[in-house]
């Protein structure tokens, strides 16, 4: 056992990571990404190693600030060092790699290890790879959603049924969770929705919801506020439901993979942490989303129904057009303010009506609400106002200002207009084009970061009329916006006349 001077290094990382000085890890027969426990009284911390010349120096140990709060210890204190091997969940990853199936116990602790954060980024890759490339059958699913789920908190409501709804997303502009909730909990029904932030989207529920409200709420205050008023949305990264999905999307998103098991597994584990016990899942179908054709809609909505009957959550699924943005807005604050608009009565796209009153209709009749007429129970508590109190009740118990309306939901200040540069009809909208471009406007960490389109898939368009605006907080956004959305054109525009032959190119003989 070494002892060693703790230093802080102010770097974020998944892992617990600590760097000695090249000296020490020699001496103590140590590499980069070997394994140490630091030691701190009755406090410990099994860590990667990483190694450096002159970040630290002889006799200190440099700790990244999770370790250094794990062993509730402050720059400056002696910490004991000793070395480690490596955890046995290696080895099962290995199996996996090899396209083995792994046991219920080999699942559990390959699970437990990526919580308490003892792999390295490059062995949880390497999971990550292994289910992507060999998948796991419904009992494997089975046992990892439930290993996800035990390995966290969980939320146990006083009252019953719990509802939800969950997107696989994949589709700009899918802004319906602030319709579905507060339609839902007007109705009677108590649906706790917790919600992500942004990925690689132009802005998560979490993200949007938080233009009105703080969506930072604890365990008890989702439960709280649920029971008292029927509906809340929060962002699920404050709470501690199902922790390894966070870590393991870290490692999915630089690899641009999905592992089909793991996201059955990431989302019924969260909703069955939450508490669900009915749930309709929304399956966004179209050349530009996760999902690419119904056959593959058909097989998630099997597979969630079927692993959902597993773990104990009725789950009915949907298969919904997802060729192009839901309404007309892309962006958090944007995506607020045409969904309060909604909720208000004011003219919005029928897709976002459409879509979020058919979800909020299943789940109707899921809850026995409304039997067969789910959907025209929805639009009932949408235009009759009902919703928007109800919304207007969340908000206030959620911090934010019950009397915001859409006109006074704060987006960017500065602004581009992309114009056509010729007649037709618009012929595609590009899902990930559009999304790179809000992105660049500075969404989703800037919320005034957005698009607005004002055409789209069918309709006619004429030279120099405007297709879509581009909202930003920074002009430098704006402008590295608008360049890309010039390079991309997410909007294709057609001719009634798609080729002729011969063209004005060929040669008669």
């Amino acid at each position: 056992m070494e002892r060693f001077k703790a230093r802080k290094i102010d770097l974020e990382g998944g892992e617990n990571k600590v760097i000695l000085n090249k000296s020490d890890a020699s001496r103590l027969g140590l590499f980069s990404q070997s394994r140490v426990k630091v030691i701190k009284e009755v406090s410990s911390v099994t860590a990667i190693v990483e190694i450096s010349h002159s970040l630290v120096e002889p006799g200190e140990i440099g700790l990244l600030p999770q370790v250094l709060s794990k062993l509730s210890a402050s720059e400056g204190d002696t910490l004991s060092v000793v070395p480690k091997g490596k955890p046995a969940s290696v080895e099962h990853i290995r199996e996996k790699l090899q396209g083995k199936e792994l046991s219920e116990h080999a699942i559990r602790e390959i699970i437990s290890d990526i919580t308490d954060r003892k792999l390295s980024d490059i062995e949880l890759s390497a999971y990550v790879s292994g289910i992507y490339a060999h998948g796991m059958n419904l009992r494997e699913t089975k046992d990892l959603t439930m290993a996800m789920i035990e390995t966290g908190d969980v939320i146990e409501f006083d009252k019953h049924p719990i509802f939800d709804h969950h997107s696989i997303g994949g589709v700009p502009g899918n802004k319906i969770t602030l319709l579905i909730v507060p339609i839902v909990a007007a109705a009677g029904l108590m649906i706790p929705k917790t919600s992500s932030r942004a990925i690689s989207s132009a802005g998560g529920t979490a993200d949007i919801f938080e233009v009105l409200a703080n969506v930072t709420l604890n365990l008890h205050e989702i439960k709280s506020i649920t029971e008292e008023i029927g509906g809340v949305i929060a962002w699920g990264g404050a709470v501690n439901l199902a922790p390894s999905d966070d870590l393991i999307i870290r490692a999915e998103y630089p690899l641009r993979i999905d592992p089909y098991a793991q996201v059955l597994a990431s989302v019924l584990s969260k909703k069955k942490a939450t508490g669900v016990e009915y749930l309709v899942m929304d399956i966004p179908v179209g050349p530009h989303t996760k999902v690419k054709s119904m056959e593959m809609g058909r097989k998630y909505a099997r597979d969630f129904m079927a692993l959902g009957d597993e773990i104990g959550i009725k789950v009915r699924s949907a298969l919904s057009y997802g060729g192009q943005p839901v309404g007309d807005a892309v962006g958090p604050a944007v995506e607020a303010m045409e969904a309060m608009a909604a909720l208000e009565g004011l003219d919005v796209p029928n897709s976002l009506i459409e879509k979020s009153t058919e979800l909020a209709g299943m789940i109707l009749e899921q809850g026995g609400i409304a039997q067969g007429r789910g959907k025209e129970k929805a639009c009932k508590l949408l235009s009759s106002g009902k919703a928007l109190e109800k919304m207007r009740e969340i908000i206030h118990y959620q911090g934010g200002d019950p009397d915001i309306t859409s006109s006074r939901v704060p987006v960017g200040k500065h602004t581009y207009d992309y114009l056509a540069v010729n007649d037709g009809y618009i012929g595609s909208v590009n899902n990930h084009d559009i999304i790179e471009i809000v992105r660049a406007s500075g969404a989703p960490y800037h919320k005034g970061g957005g698009l607005i389109l004002n055409k789209k898939r069918g309709d006619k368009v004429e030279k120099d009329e405007l297709l879509f605006t581009i909202y930003s907080e920074n002009e430098n956004k704006l402008r590295e916006a608008s360049k890309l959305a010039l390079h991309l054109e997410p909007l294709s525009i057609e001719g009634m006349i798609l080729e002729k032959h011969p063209d004005h190119r060929s040669v008669w003989s």
